[in-house]
């Protein structure tokens, strides 16, 4: 009798090994070689079973109509927005987020919003029983919805209920990683399983029309944990984001085949769920202290969304060789240029200080619009001069210290003037003549330009007349900074 073929697999990548190491070769991680057998599943190869003729598949024009609406409103506004106006039909959706970020809230509060529309949702829960299910329902007020819940783990027998009744509109199971089927012989959680079981839904996805959502968990760097090979069988992947000591979420979508991907909804956690927040500008800015130097408030784009949040910085004297570089919802790479071009273009000398940045709100800023403002944040916190409360900044720096435009200014300066901001600082190139901004617009081309009219418009804020000598010290240093 032949002996079984034993192979052993990455947890963290998916790569085969036909020995147990305790360092992956491929990724680098530690004691994720978990050992598997290849006789069936994934990596069985195909001479393991046996052979047979396949079948003739027939073949569709490109044209073509539908009988049903190709995308399905989940009555989640914020949620709609992320997916590009809905769930597709027959496509796949991965969410991921860190534990108790509300994954399963958010989909729960889907399938009632969907199933109190007439839809058939199927709630599948393999961490949870379903009385768990039940009270979280019952705290969130939709248990009155019709949701069909059951609790199983078992992928042919989920197969099989959703095969025995009408095609459901979308179908949740919650999660992949405790999924397991019977085609790989491995415990539920590894690679091989999750890929099949994965596969294997997806497959009843595609072939029936319904939406398939499917929860996953995420390691400690933040990724979805299990072989990235999931996220490219899907069509799109979302995160839930958000900190554990404030109530924001954030749902942002790393990839979407049927929709943008720099989209995000904002949701606001509460006791009774999820609340959706259609003006994320008021939230991020809701607890802002408009005379603190070091604090400036910037008009972002997040997709075809304007969002105002504050860039809040603070520039101390180091007691460190080499001073810190702290950076918090933003590219600290891009940090270290805009330093670097206020030191050799402005003369701001920030090279013996400690600079810390920290994006207000818990929000993540990717674009290249917010350089104008976090120089300006720099500027003031070493200077003591508070910006002007009534203010926006929004523009790219370049190496060379010029300002350079960037697009939508009309739509950010519009969601300022809405909040109540009367002045805007921007660049030159980016103001539109033909256009009714509004006054109080400041062009600047170069940034030089804005270190000077921070130090002749700005005002130093009241202070207290204790003898400290270090921080009249502090003082003149900013003082020479801006002076040189």
């Amino acid at each position: 009798m032949a002996r079984a073929k034993i192979q052993f697999i990455c947890q963290n990548c998916g790569a085969v090994s036909p020995r147990w190491q305790g360092r992956c070769e491929a990724c680098g991680e530690w004691n994720t070689m978990v050992e598997e057998s290849a006789s069936g599943g994934i990596g069985g190869g195909p001479a393991k079973g046996p052979v047979k003729r396949g079948r003739i598949v027939e073949l569709q024009a490109l044209s073509g109509g539908s009988t049903q609406p190709p995308r399905i409103a989940s009555g989640i506004a914020e949620l709609d927005r992320v997916t590009g106006g809905g769930f597709v039909r027959g496509s796949a959706l991965l969410v991921g987020g860190d534990p108790g970020i509300g994954k399963s809230t958010l989909l729960l509060q889907a399938s009632a919003a969907l199933a109190s529309k007439g839809e058939r949702v199927v709630y599948i829960s393999g961490e949870e029983a379903i009385a768990q299910v039940r009270l979280r329902a019952e705290r969130m007020g939709v248990a009155h919805t019709p949701v069909a819940l059951a609790a199983e783990t078992s992928v042919e027998d989920i197969l099989a209920t959703l095969q025995a009744g009408p095609v459901p509109a979308l179908v949740i199971l919650d999660s992949i990683q405790t999924l397991w089927t019977e085609t790989a012989e491995s415990a539920p959680g590894t690679v091989t399983q999750v890929r099949a079981a994965a596969q294997a839904m997806i497959r009843y996805a595609k072939n029936s029309g319904a939406t398939l959502v499917l929860v996953g968990h995420v390691t400690k760097d933040g990724q979805i944990a299990g072989p990235r090979v999931v996220e490219h069988m899907v069509d799109a992947v979302l995160y839930f984001e958000g900190e554990g000591g404030k109530q924001f979420r954030i749902l942002r979508a790393v990839k979407n085949r049927f929709g943008a991907t720099d989209e995000i909804g904002v949701f606001e956690m509460t006791g009774s769920g999820l609340r959706e927040v259609p003006n994320p500008s008021e939230l991020f800015l809701g607890e802002r202290n408009a005379a603190s130097p070091g604090a400036a408030v910037f008009a972002g784009m997040e997709g075809s969304r304007p969002v105002l949040v504050e860039i809040q910085a603070l520039v101390a004297p180091s007691l460190l060789g080499t001073p810190r570089r702290a950076v918090v919802g933003w590219d600290s790479g891009r940090l270290a240029m805009v330093i670097a071009v206020l030191e050799s273009h402005c003369g701001v000398k920030l090279g013996s200080n400690d600079v810390y940045l920290a994006v207000a709100g818990g929000l993540k800023i990717t674009e290249p619009a917010a350089d104008l403002a976090v120089a300006s944040a720099l500027v003031s916190s070493l200077s003591g001069i508070a910006l002007p409360a009534d203010c926006v900044y929004f523009g790219e720096v370049s190496l060379s210290g010029a300002v350079r435009p960037v697009g939508h200014a009309a739509q950010r300066l519009k969601e300022a003037q809405k909040l109540g901001f009367a002045r805007a600082v921007l660049p030159v190139a980016s103001i539109d003549k033909e256009a009714n901004l509004g006054p109080g617009l400041q062009g600047i081309d170069q940034l030089a330009g804005l270190v000077a009219m921070i130090a002749a418009s700005g005002t130093r804020p009241q202070q207290r007349a204790v003898p400290d000598p270090a921080a009249r010290r502090r003082s003149t240093v900013a003082d020479e900074a801006l002076d040189s």
